[in-house]
């Protein structure tokens, strides 16, 4: 796997090789060890014009994801034909964002940057979270996947997702 991380951001400092590690650990528990991954770190300006030109939304955000191979189902992994298939796609990490959030709520920054990125690996994957089915399958892959990676490094990460169609009394 060609890991490429690219640090595009200022604002907060950010040590590539612990999430180098951890997205590595990542990839072999998903079975993606043979696939490349472009990782992109941002600050809340370029997550902005992003998340406005992709998604018409014109505002930060944690993660975006832009998978290579189109139309997947949820946790297939790609049929290759070709030697430069091998690409999973990029994900663009809101790093300010997510270190903001990670403030807010008393959480490890690498933690939430780390279970961040396996949430846009999901994407990648063809999750999505438009539907509370759809919602309860990517959270559960997310949650086995973090589940494998507490055991192999000895951390205690869960999901961030929150479920947002739940109702709550």
């Amino acid at each position: 796997m060609a890991l490429v991380i690219r640090n595009l951001q200022r604002a907060v400092p950010l040590r590539r090789a612990r999430l180098r590690r951890d997205c590595q650990v990542l990839s072999q528990i998903l079975g993606l060890g043979h696939f490349d991954l472009g990782l992109i770190c941002v600050d809340n300006q370029r997550m902005r014009i992003l998340n406005g030109r992709y998604r018409e939304q014109e505002a930060a955000t944690d993660v975006l994801s832009f998978p290579f191979h189109q139309d997947l189902r949820p946790g297939d992994i790609p049929k290759l034909l070709h030697q430069d298939e091998y690409n999973l796609g990029d994900i663009f990490l809101g790093v300010e964002y997510i270190h903001k959030q990670s403030q807010v709520y008393g959480q490890d920054f690498y933690n939430v940057l780390t279970v961040t990125t396996l949430h846009g690996i999901c994407h990648l994957l063809g999750y999505m979270h438009n539907t509370e089915t759809e919602w309860k399958q990517m959270f559960q892959r997310e949650f086995n996947t973090l589940q494998m990676f507490n055991i192999l490094t000895g951390a205690s990460l869960k999901p961030l997702t929150q479920n947002i169609f739940s109702t709550h009394t």
